[in-house]
């Protein structure tokens, strides 16, 4: 655990359902133009009607950028920042899911034009915030409305990059599970074991800390006991507002610790084969974790505390002996295996065209994502992340 750690957060966070409300009261306080960045998903699903309504009431101006791409690439950031700098906006309103929030973050510190999103890659600090943000997520997973980070592809290099930079905070976050309401089983599904993953990673980082954790497991215990019905019944919006509530949390706690070897091994995937980003993540989440178990043990069973049903909970032991604490690691795993399979998420990389002759570009890229293999508790070598590609592979 590290000695010396902080915690950033966004400075206003509204939440329950119906906050969406707030909007008038955020886009009064001092800006004339607000500009929403969504996609056509969105759009489509009708949720931008009743932001955009506030928006208007409030007397802003309101001008919508609706074609931002999924798993954006450097260059198509790039094109919406460029498309936004001619908007003349003074307010970034985010309405979507974590590729949307990212480009929004980016917009936020490089509307000036300099840095460009390539420049930002090379040097992610030469960013300065001077356009306000307002993140609204429309899935319970990503956790990007309380980070500091932003994913872009680089075609080039066949690999997802994480720009980080502490000016990308959002300034306010609206949490309503009302737009959640309608969000497909299978995109709830992967969003939210991302979700998962962040929680247990930023548990078990090496940069884990008192105040990482204290996001982390709450998180944790959100996601495990809202996961399932937040994506199965549209009706339980208690549920889908636990699911944003969690997802902010964990995200909230990748600021404060960070990611881990899921991550990292997760990149190549999206860049390489375009599998979205909650999927990949949530394949590999398994894999690694056990992987990472000897190294982390006493973290796992700690989460396993945390999230345990009533149930489960008479089975928690006074005396903490070795044994007991890799039970309790074991039915952790084994709670996140019943949770991914009944979710339904993808088993087997072959489904999306990767196969084992593919292998060594993917180690290669993988391995090559630093930033976040520093932060995993085991060392991870050029087998072990080759045997863990080939337990999602098939």
């Amino acid at each position: 655990m590290l000695e010396q750690y902080s915690l950033a957060m966004p400075s206003a966070v509204y939440s329950g359902v119906g906050a969406l409300a707030r909007i008038k009261e955020i886009a009064q306080e001092r800006f004339k133009k607000a500009v929403v960045f969504t996609d056509k998903g969105v759009e489509q699903a009708g949720l931008l009607t009743v932001p955009v309504d506030y928006l208007k009431e409030s007397g802003v101006q309101v001008h919508v950028i609706g074609n931002l791409p999924a798993e954006p690439s450097c260059d198509e950031a790039q094109a919406v920042i460029d498309e936004f700098r001619r908007t003349g906006g003074d307010l970034i309103v985010a309405v979507g899911g974590g590729s949307v929030m990212d480009v929004a973050k980016l917009a936020s510190v490089a509307a000036s034009g300099s840095p460009t999103v390539r420049e930002l890659l090379e040097d992610p600090g030469l960013g300065k915030k001077t356009v306000a943000t307002l993140m609204i997520p429309t899935t319970g997973g990503t956790g990007s409305e309380a980070t500091m980070n932003s994913i872009v592809a680089v075609p080039e290099k066949k690999l997802k990059v994480g720009i980080v930079n502490r000016a990308m905070i959002p300034d306010f976050v609206i949490l309503d599970g009302s737009l959640t309401k309608n969000l497909p089983k299978k995109i709830a599904a992967s969003t939210g074991i991302d979700a998962m993953a962040h929680a247990v990673e930023c548990f078990t980082s090496n940069k884990a800390n008192p105040f990482s954790n204290l996001f982390a497991k709450e998180a944790a215990r959100l996601i495990f006991g809202n996961i399932e019905a937040a994506c199965e019944d549209s009706k339980a919006l208690e549920a889908k507002t636990n699911m944003l509530i969690g997802a902010f949390y964990a995200g909230v706690a990748i600021s404060s610790s960070g990611t881990t070897a899921v991550h990292a091994l997760s990149y190549p995937l999206g860049g390489t084969y375009h599998i979205p980003h909650g999927v990949s993540n949530a394949m590999l989440l398994l894999p690694v974790m056990r992987f990472n178990k000897p190294a982390c043990v006493k973290e796992l069973a700690e989460l396993y505390d945390a999230v345990a049903e009533p149930g489960d909970a008479r089975e928690t032991t006074i005396v903490q002996t070795e044994a007991a604490l890799g039970q309790k690691a074991d039915k952790l795993l084994e709670r996140m295996e019943g949770i991914i399979r009944r979710l339904g998420i993808p088993s087997s990389l072959s489904e999306f065209g990767v196969g084992k002759e593919d292998l060594e570009d993917l180690v290669a890229a993988g391995l090559d994502v630093k930033r976040l293999l520093n932060n995993n508790r085991r060392e991870i070598s050029y087998e072990d992340a080759r045997n863990l590609y080939l337990e999602v592979i098939g």
